[in-house]
């Protein structure tokens, strides 16, 4: 749940910054993104802490407890993170992230099934962390893959 309350509370905060005029979050898509770059950057980077043998553990056979796929996946969140915020990577940057969140889906329902505990806790059940992936994704694809219709001379009346 960290990381949603991340993306949501980084994302009103980019706002925010674009209604006191700053011009490059002065839309709700562009603050969307630069939100998802910290949220992969707050978690690509908890996957090189202490957490890393809990989502090491999470990671169904026959890669369970393999930490270089704990390395690997927090690295290529990070620099998914940085590429949301260089205008020429943005969309494939977000193509890979959306990618990269479907490619973990399966631990999170290994976790769940098998009851491994994050940080101590039980485990998110899964229709509530396929609710949450679900909201990562289209996050993702509304802030960067998706093209935005431009506005015709019917429409601005």
């Amino acid at each position: 749940m960290a990381p949603l309350f991340v993306l949501i509370g980084a994302t009103l905060l980019f706002r925010l910054a674009g209604r006191f005029g700053v011009a490059a979050l002065s839309q709700w898509r562009d603050a969307a993104r630069f939100g998802l770059a910290v949220m992969f950057l707050f978690t690509g980077a908890t996957h090189f802490s202490g957490m890393k043998h809990d989502y090491a553990a999470m990671v169904p056979p026959p890669l369970t407890g393999q930490l270089w796929v704990i390395y690997l996946t927090g690295a290529l969140q990070i620099a998914g993170a940085i590429g949301l915020t260089i205008p020429r990577f943005q969309r494939l940057a977000g193509i890979c992230l959306m990618l990269l969140l479907l490619a973990l889906f399966p631990a999170n329902v290994y976790a769940a099934a098998n009851g491994v505990r994050f940080r101590g806790a039980p485990p998110t059940q899964i229709w509530l962390r396929a609710l949450i992936q679900l909201v990562f994704i289209a996050a993702v694809w509304w802030s960067t893959v998706r093209r935005p219709k431009l506005a015709t001379s019917s429409t601005m009346r």
